[in-house]
C-alpha cells in the first residue's frame, strides 16, 4: 500500500479503497471517558453491505470502544462520542440509544460471550428476540441450521456448554434480532485453534449464504483475514492502514506487528518488534 493510502486512513477520512453502497459508516469519531480520557481520535471506517469487514489491532487499541461506540454502549462505561458522527444506511444514529439502534438493524456479540447460564440454549435465543416483540420459528430454524451443534443441545443449561459452544449460542442469540449488521467483538477469544476455525467458517456461511453484513474485531488477525474482505488497522485510537484482506495479508508491517511473521518469514521477538515499532512512520 501506498503512503499516500497510508497517510489518507490516519488523516480519518472514510477510505475509497471500501467504497461501493456502504451500510455503517463511521466518520471522524472522537470518544472520551470520564470527559477527559480520549480513546478514539478521529476514527472512519466504512462496512459495505454485504461484505465482511475486519478491524485489527493490539490490546488497548480502541477496538472495542469503537463496537460499543457503534452500538451506543458507550454512555454505560461513561463515555461518549465528542465529535464526529454514525451513519446506518443513510440515518444518522451518533446519538439514538442502544436498544433503538438494535431495532434499526444492528447487533453486537460482545467479548466474553455472556450468555444467560442459568437458561437453557433455546431460552438464550428466545431472549434474543424480544427486541423484535417474539422470535419466530423461521429464527430459530436460522440458527439452529447453521449451528447444528446448538440444535443437538437445545434443552442444555448455558452454563454448562464448553467456551465455543457458548461462542456459537451468543452469536446465535445475537441473530436472533434479524440484524443488518452483526458485530462480533473477539469471537476466538480463549478457544482452542480447531474451534476459532470452526467459529469463521460459521461467519464466512452466514455471509456467503444469507448476505449478512459482519464487522468483526480481532486480534487474530490472521484468522480474520482469512474470511474478511476488507480490513483496517487500529492503533492508538486511530486508523494506521487499511485495504483489502488480500493486501493486508501480504503487507509487510502486517505480517511482521499482526501475523507474527518477520522479513525472512520467522518469527520475530517482542523486543525486535517493540524497537522497530517505536520508528514506524504510521504509528
Amino acid at each position: 500500500m501506498s503512503d499516500t493510502s497510508i497517510q489518507s486512513a490516519a488523516a480519518g477520512h472514510v477510505p475509497a479503497a471500501a467504497a461501493g453502497r456502504s451500510l455503517l459508516s463511521v466518520d471522524s469519531i472522537e470518544v472520551i471517558y470520564d470527559e477527559v480520557i480520549l480513546v478514539l481520535r478521529g476514527l472512519s471506517l466504512s462496512v459495505p453491505e454485504g461484505k465482511i469487514v475486519a478491524l485489527l489491532g493490539s490490546n488497548g487499541a480502541g477496538k472495542s470502544t469503537t463496537l460499543k461506540a457503534v452500538s451506543g454502549l458507550l454512555p454505560s462505561e461513561r463515555g461518549e462520542i465528542s465529535d464526529g458522527k454514525i451513519v446506518l444506511d443513510g440515518q444518522d444514529i451518533t446519538r439514538m440509544d442502544a436498544a433503538a439502534r438494535v431495532k434499526a438493524g444492528l447487533s453486537l456479540c460482545m467479548e466474553g460471550r455472556h450468555v444467560f447460564e442459568h437458561l437453557t440454549v433455546h431460552e438464550n435465543l428466545v431472549a434474543g428476540g424480544y427486541s423484535r416483540g417474539g422470535a419466530k420459528p423461521e429464527d430459530f430454524d436460522l440458527v439452529y441450521t447453521y449451528f447444528e451443534k446448538l440444535a443437538d443441545m437445545r434443552s442444555r443449561v448455558a452454563g454448562y456448554l464448553s467456551g465455543g459452544e457458548q461462542q456459537m449460542l451468543a452469536i446465535g442469540r445475537a441473530l436472533m434480532a434479524k440484524p443488518r449488521l452483526l458485530m462480533l467483538d473477539e469471537p476466538s477469544l480463549g478457544l482452542a485453534p480447531l474451534l476459532v476455525q470452526e467459529i469463521f467458517g460459521h461467519i464466512r456461511n452466514l455471509n456467503a449464504e444469507t448476505g449478512l453484513t459482519v464487522l468483526v474485531v480481532e486480534q487474530n488477525a490472521r484468522r480474520a483475514l482469512e474470511v474478511a474482505d476488507h480490513g483496517y488497522i487500529l492503533e492508538r485510537g486511530r486508523i494506521v492502514l487499511e485495504g483489502t484482506a488480500a493486501e493486508l495479508s501480504e503487507n509487510p508491517d502486517v505480517k511482521e506487528f499482526y501475523l507474527g511473521l518477520g522479513g525472512e518469514g520467522g518469527a520475530k521477538n517482542y523486543r525486535e518488534v517493540k524497537h522497530y515499532k517505536r520508528r514506524k512512520r504510521w504509528l
